[in-house]
């Protein structure tokens, strides 16, 4: 008993031993983000390293405010981040539970399309999508331009049916037994019990949203609707780049993230584990 516990501990010593490290060279670039947020321009490219903050954050945001109404672009990036993860957590959960739960013709090619979509770089689709919303729907500089065209994800359908299919299907025959409606079941059985991987879900649509640049680049002309990572871009110019600017708005966008994970890890590692075991 006492070799085991020894051999545990060795194991676990060896363990950190190694990802400390690791750890430590991926945190290396984001802390030298937060400490050139605080630098001025000529200071970030200074020979020599730097490794504690300094003063000038509040200089450098004051002049990424002036420059590109971060604040507001903040709000923009919220809102259509938020919206997203609600409306694509609930439309890929309720895709992911009709491929498990019910039998339709062509369910097998259903599938099969959605992984191939997965392999299919965006950089195909992204042409045809902008036409097709701005020309044929007029839709640009838009809500509903920003938000719908990507909200079916085919990794959230795929990480949904994988929890479902986990799920005993008894359970859900029992609650048509006892007359309960479909959609009672899917809300009140199937979706508590996923939780966990709604919760690695969100995470990952919240993130795929709050860093896109491509679509709201291309689909948002205007100032007003432009999202925080576009008006982050809008500093790097042909004769000048405010190197401060740029660094004080990667920290804000950097912040959002790190409070939703801090708060939802829990349920994260739980959803990621989940999904990993069939």
């Amino acid at each position: 008993m006492k070799s085991k516990s020894s051999a545990e501990l060795v194991r676990s010593i060896a363990l950190h031993a190694v990802m400390t490290p690791l750890a430590v060279l991926w945190l290396f670039p984001l802390w030298m983000m937060a400490i050139f947020a605080t630098m001025p321009d000529n200071g970030i490219f200074s020979p020599s390293i730097v490794l504690l903050p300094s003063t000038n954050f509040i200089n450098n945001f004051n002049n990424l405010q002036a420059d590109t109404d971060f604040l507001h672009a903040m709000g923009v990036s919220i809102f259509v981040a938020v919206t997203y993860t609600i409306l694509s957590v609930m439309l890929t959960s309720m895709a992911g539970w009709a491929l498990v739960r019910y039998q339709f013709l062509g369910k097998r090619l259903v599938v099969a399309i959605i992984l191939g979509t997965i392999t299919l770089p965006y950089a195909v689709v992204v042409i045809p999508q902008f036409i097709m919303v701005a020309r044929d729907f007029k839709l640009a500089n838009t809500w509903i331009a920003l938000i719908v065209p990507p909200l079916f994800n085919s990794l959230g359908v795929l990480f949904m049916r994988q929890a479902f299919t986990m799920m005993p299907g008894e359970l859900f025959d029992a609650a048509r037994v006892e007359g309960v409606k479909e959609w009672r079941i899917f809300l009140h059985v199937a979706l508590p019990l996923a939780r966990p991987t709604l919760a690695a879900l969100s995470i990952i649509l919240f993130l795929h949203s709050w860093n896109n640049y491509l679509w709201p680049l291309l689909i948002s002309s205007k100032p007003d609707a432009m999202t925080a990572p576009v008006a982050l871009g809008t500093l790097i110019g042909l004769t000048k780049v405010s190197w401060g600017g740029i660094m004080a708005g990667a920290v804000m966008l950097t912040a959002p993230m790190l409070v939703v994970f801090i708060f939802l890890q829990r349920h994260f590692i739980a959803g990621i584990a989940a999904g990993a075991v069939k």
